[in-house]
């Protein structure tokens, strides 16, 4: 039997129509397949897998592309030019970045999942800059598939929460697209050469340091040394030593006031200078040996 000439009509027009969304999709896919594996292999020639991205790259991945893109990427924002100003430890933040990026690859080497890691540099890319809205460091965003806009709509950590560093880090991503980090692979203090030729030195001087040992004739025989290393462990607890190395406490500030002025005694509560600490354990050892 014949088709009548408008089922006819009907049937090319809704056979087309569904071909040509098929295309699109399948076009689409395709897009975002190229933009998956572009950024796979920008991850790959990076030694730690953190993608170095600058306006060009961001256009790229970020706001060319339909939402929901099918990736999510965590921004580390920095400023080579800042690296040298200690109290903003960017230099320090951005190796804790690289360590999260690199165990979070190697925790998931053969699965496929979608989440990767960058940085931006200022002086390369200040119009990303602005269009993040970034006006401080140091400063982490997340970028989640649905974000249209970059500054609205991504994800900022707190910058109370990079105390803890790598960990921290981890945990902000663990919390806001729910996978899972993985352990933090931080590297060795020391090499496996650099192991080896301590081994064998301890060997090769084992039988001097014993001749020693045993006719009395060391260091750890001579109770100055022990009376020094006492009054050393005291002086370093009471100054607060290890709170100045733990917190990267400065000896000393500039006053704001003042540029040629140091301040050495902070006014004020839940802060002790480098300074502060050494004086106030000089005094204390002094006392303790007017009194002994």
């Amino acid at each position: 039997m014949a088709i009548p000439s408008s089922s006819a009509y009907l049937f090319l027009h809704s056979f087309f129509t569904l071909s040509l969304f098929l295309a699109i999709s399948t076009a689409e896919s395709e897009s975002e397949l190229e933009l998956v594996a572009d950024l796979r292999a920008l991850q790959s020639e990076s030694k730690s897998g953190v993608i170095h991205l600058d306006d060009r790259t961001i256009a790229k991945f970020l706001t060319s592309p339909k939402t929901p893109r099918p990736y999510s990427i965590l921004i580390f924002f920095d400023a080579t030019q800042l690296h040298d100003k200690t109290e903003l430890h960017l230099r320090e933040l951005r190796q804790e970045f690289a360590l999260v990026a690199s165990s979070f690859i190697t925790n998931h080497n053969n699965s496929n999942t979608k989440l990767f890691f960058a940085d931006i540099e200022f002086r390369e890319s200040q119009s990303s800059f602005h269009l993040f809205g970034v006006n401080s460091l140091p400063h982490i965003r997340l970028v989640g598939p649905t974000a249209k806009s970059l500054k609205d709509e991504s994800e900022q950590m707190d910058q109370g929460d990079f105390s803890r560093l790598a960990e921290s880090m981890a945990e902000f991503v663990e919390s806001r697209t729910k996978l899972t980090v993985g352990p933090i692979h931080r590297p060795p203090i020391l090499s496996k050469t650099q192991m080896g030729l301590i081994v064998a030195l301890l060997l090769i001087s084992s039988p001097f340091i014993a001749k020693k040992i045993f006719a009395g004739e060391t260091l750890l025989h001579d109770p100055k040394i022990w009376l020094s290393g006492a009054v050393f462990i005291y002086f370093f607890s009471v100054s607060g030593a290890m709170h100045n190395i733990i917190r990267k406490m400065p000896m000393f500030l500039v006053d704001r006031n003042d540029p040629n002025k140091l301040i050495f005694f902070y006014q004020g509560s839940g802060m002790q200078l480098g300074a502060e600490g050494f004086a106030v354990a000089t005094v204390k050892a002094l006392k303790c040996n007017l009194n002994g």
